[in-house]
């Protein structure tokens, strides 16, 4: 999700991003500083999950399109680890100096035992969530969908089926609803060990990304591949909630894919809606079978409402995209990825220092969504900016794009 300076065609992707990840700050803040009307709203909607949700309509809305506007692989990784890298070091960076003095516990992040070694390199290679290594920032766990969905991307890229968006929502919601009774819950950690799993997805998911950036198309295919098979397995078969959970995550994706293909006049909207009508119905009625003992915790309650009206807000926005965007609302996007990050760790150092109020204080929140949104724009200009740029020139010498044709006039042989 490289940030450029909002054009009137992508303004309205700046919206969305911005108020999801104002959202998903409201949503944590509410625990610190309005606890009790956080409690008569999450009886209606999940602000967070709306915000993750919206989040993941927009990545499958832009990501694959921008590897295809390139169509490099090596291209696309670099962007990826410049993009999304650098405001992760630094969010795990300050969470890890409030441990040290003493204003923030990570030990019921990181478990009774944590072995260093694993954690860092589970957070490294993004897929902490489906590794069953607690995230040492509470939204990390969206990364992992997100990098599932880049491995899953470049495959299908690699074998020329990234065409195919609506038909992949329309399988993955489908799995999502026969595989719902007997996909386990982290079963391939709990059986072989988190540290020896841990280390064996790095290496596969290390070699398959850079198989993928080779010049010889029989390994790039195969790299891909590897790369996709080995985020799908982890789905599957080690995710730490539900797997048909993560499988609608991964629907919702590839349908935000699907409507920039109808966009564009690539794709029939008549799959489309239908792509979203199964994402939707699938989201809404496998929870009441497969967790209804959480019901009354929330569970159902997210998806049911959460889900749709996130759809709802992308299709809205999109109808309005033609309009000119609010100045504010385009420049909180640009800023959202840092917001989305950071506003843990603010939490965080606030109650290791002016600690809880312990009843509504809107002020207070307030003024916390204030200075998230102000730190957030020190580290896009200092942190992310300088980022991208260095992301592009090493795109550029791994990568050059191709010399442009001699379009001087030829001589002229005087005879």
């Amino acid at each position: 999700m490289e940030k450029t300076p909002p054009t009137p065609r992508l303004a309205w992707l700046d919206v969305l991003r911005g108020v999801a990840a104002l959202t998903v700050a409201f949503h944590h803040g509410s625990y610190h500083y309005v606890p009790a009307f956080r409690e008569r709203l999450i009886g209606y909607v999940n602000p967070g999950a709306w915000g993750v949700l919206v989040f993941f309509l927009v990545s499958g809305y832009i990501i694959p399109a921008s590897l295809e506007r390139t169509g490099s692989v090596r291209r696309f990784w670099v962007g990826r680890a410049f993009r999304i890298h650098p405001m992760l070091l630094v969010a795990t960076g300050a969470m890890a100096v409030l441990s040290l003095t003493g204003l923030k516990s990570l030990s019921a992040r990181l478990g009774d035992h944590p072995e260093p070694v694993t954690e860092v390199l589970a957070h490294l290679t993004m897929l902490q969530d489906l590794l069953a290594v607690p995230s040492i920032v509470n939204v990390f766990w969206t990364l992992s969908y997100e990098m599932v969905f880049y491995l899953l991307t470049v495959a299908l890229f690699a074998v020329g089926l990234h065409r195919r968006s609506a038909g992949v929502a329309l399988a993955l919601a489908g799995s999502a609803a026969a595989l719902a009774a007997v996909l386990p819950v982290a079963a391939l950690s709990g059986r072989a060990g988190t540290a020896p799993v841990t280390a064996a997805v790095a290496a596969l998911v290390t070699t398959a990304i850079v198989l993928a950036c080779s010049r010889r198309a029989a390994l790039a295919r195969a790299g891909a591949l590897l790369g996709g098979a080995t985020g799908l397995v982890l789905v599957l078969a080690n995710s730490r909630i539900a797997a048909w959970q993560g499988l609608v995550l991964l629907a919702m994706m590839f349908l935000g894919t699907a409507v920039h293909r109808s966009e564009q006049g690539r794709l029939a909207w008549r799959w489309t809606v239908l792509a979203g009508a199964s994402v939707l119905a699938t989201a809404l009625l496998l929870p009441l079978r497969h967790v209804p003992d959480m019901v009354d915790g929330g569970v159902v309650r997210a998806w049911q409402t959460s889900l749709p009206l996130a759809m709802a807000a992308f299709a809205a926005a999109m109808a309005l995209r033609a309009r000119r965007m609010p100045r504010a609302l385009a420049g909180l996007g640009v800023v959202s990825y840092s917001v989305y990050v950071l506003h843990p760790v603010l939490l965080a150092a606030a109650d290791g220092t002016v600690g809880r109020p312990g009843e509504d204080r809107p002020l207070w929140l307030a003024a916390y969504l204030v200075l998230v949104v102000a730190v957030s724009a020190g580290t896009y200009r200092l942190v992310e900016v300088p980022a991208l740029r260095a992301g592009r020139r090493v795109a550029r010498r791994l990568d050059p794009p191709p010399a442009a044709p001699d379009r001087s006039p030829a001589p002229v042989t005087v005879r």
